[in-house]
């Protein structure tokens, strides 16, 4: 018939579509989105293909069935099988995530998050391997999100969110209520995913006091996407050019000096005195600055 040509390459029209504008938004989005974008891709590989998924991406307990799949030490985080699972892990990552960055770098971001991931692999196989038990295989990014709220109560612990129907609450207090669940599901027969859990909550903390003395503990995994981003590279490098520092560059450079001072000093008074103490110049300038 000869209608049905034009709507099947309607069909491929609009598929295409929806393609080019998903690409385009993961293309655009920050650290934080695209790490939710990867989870959501995955919790449906995961919804369609339960049982692969299970075996070969999620992590054994089991530490000779580890060695024989060492890419769960990563993928382990990516892997959710219920829903009220990831909606709960992204929706704290989304809020929380995003704060994070208002404090932290992208690369400093994704050090915690990708670092956490594999303390809370190793806490989840140590318990296993040193107490003789089985268990299910772990699955979800609970240790990552966890290590990247602990971290960020850490150094602002005073920031108050205001959450509907209940009012401001202070970052150290619900990273707390979270950590806290995790340590009454300790009390189940299967804790692993608790102790998981709890190994991010103890990395986090010790990342946020680490980077407090300039220390970022997690900066080998930078290291290693730089590796890896290189060797595969297919741009040279061109002879070395000698570069001329202009004065209006140093201006810049000083400029952009003050304004991380004042920053500083703007989180040092809310960690002290919480963020309502700050006058509304100070919280506009936060505002603008993490804009």
């Amino acid at each position: 018939m000869p209608g049905t040509g034009n709507r099947t390459n309607l069909n491929n029209g609009t598929k295409l579509t929806i393609i080019n504008d998903i690409k385009h938004a993961y293309h655009n989005a920050n650290a934080v989105e695209k790490i939710i974008y990867l989870n959501v891709f995955f919790f449906l590989l995961t919804v369609l293909f339960t049982a692969f998924s299970l075996q070969w991406l999620a992590l054994p307990a089991d530490f000779d069935s580890f060695l024989s799949k060492p890419w769960t030490l990563i993928t382990y985080a990516f892997i959710h099988e219920r829903l009220f699972h990831v909606l709960s892990n992204l929706l704290v990552l989304y809020y929380i995530g995003n704060l994070f960055l208002d404090f932290y770098s992208k690369k400093q971001f994704l050090n915690c998050y990708f670092s956490a991931i594999i303390a809370g692999a190793m806490a989840f196989l140590l318990n296993y391997y040193f107490t003789s038990k089985t268990g299910a295989p772990l699955g979800g990014a609970s240790a990552a999100v966890t290590a990247i709220f602990v971290a960020l109560a850490t150094k602002i612990p005073r920031y108050a969110i205001r959450l509907r129907f209940i009012g401001s609450v202070e970052l150290w207090v619900m990273a707390a209520i979270w950590v806290v669940l995790s340590i009454l599901q300790l009390a189940t027969g299967d804790n692993g995913g608790a102790i998981a859990h709890l190994g991010g909550a103890l990395f986090g903390f010790i990342y946020a006091k680490q980077m407090e003395k300039g220390n970022d503990i997690g900066k080998w995994i930078e290291s290693i996407v730089n590796f890896f981003a290189n060797a595969f590279s297919t741009k040279k490098s061109g002879p070395l050019k000698t570069v001329y520092k202009s004065g209006k560059r140093s201006t810049s450079e000083e400029i952009s000096k003050t304004k991380q001072r004042k920053i500083n000093d703007i989180l040092d008074k809310i960690s002290k005195s919480g963020y309502e103490s700050l006058s509304q110049e100070e919280k506009d300038f936060l505002f603008r600055s993490g804009k």
